[in-house]
């Protein structure tokens, strides 16, 4: 009879490991996941003065976006949280399509060579940037999804493991194209 009661002990600690230790995978998981979207978000933060400064002798009258542009990077340092730093990638890509918008109306910016280059890798950084949002949201549901099933809910609630913030655009602006009005 003791035996039973062994195993049975025995399954459950170990059940409780198992659970215990892929909590803990997913959570660190989605550590790295946000990770790599702060390496691309600065990626593109060290592509912004370059790209500032080139366009800036073109687009004399656009100062207002440049400035917007230049004040958003600077929050950014100053951002601690998911939600900051979402909120602000979303009013920087905003600003940064309005400039790319706005380069359309100078056609001897558009035949820059340093402005092509920079449009190039920018492109390449927002693509990379999309990619790493979608990795992490996708760690964030499946982090998420463990801490609320049945039986590791138990475990997720005794050690504390709370919810993650999945990454999201913060208003209905910011899902919306860029409009640029030459009319004004």
């Amino acid at each position: 009879m003791w035996w039973i009661i062994l195993a049975i002990v025995v399954v459950i600690i170990l059940a409780v490991i198992g659970l215990y230790n892929s909590l803990v995978t997913l959570r660190q998981r989605v550590k790295n996941a946000w990770s790599q979207i702060d390496v691309q978000l600065q990626r593109r933060f060290d592509l912004i003065p370059n790209l500032v400064e080139c366009v800036k002798g073109y687009m004399a009258h656009e100062q207002d976006t440049l400035a917007k542009v230049t004040e958003l990077r600077t929050s950014w340092a100053n951002a601690k949280t998911v939600e900051e730093k979402a909120n602000l990638d979303n009013q920087l890509s905003g600003a940064l399509k309005t400039i790319m918008a706005v380069s359309e109306n100078y056609p001897d910016l558009k035949a820059n060579q340093n402005f092509s280059e920079l449009q190039e890798e920018l492109r390449n950084t927002e693509n990379k940037i999309s990619y790493s949002r979608q990795f992490y949201n996708d760690s964030v549901t499946r982090y998420n999804t463990k801490i609320e099933l049945f039986p590791s809910s138990i475990i997720a609630s005794m050690f504390h493991f709370t919810p993650e913030t999945l990454f999201v655009a913060e208003s209905d602006e910011a899902r919306k194209n860029v409009k640029v009005d030459f009319g004004k």
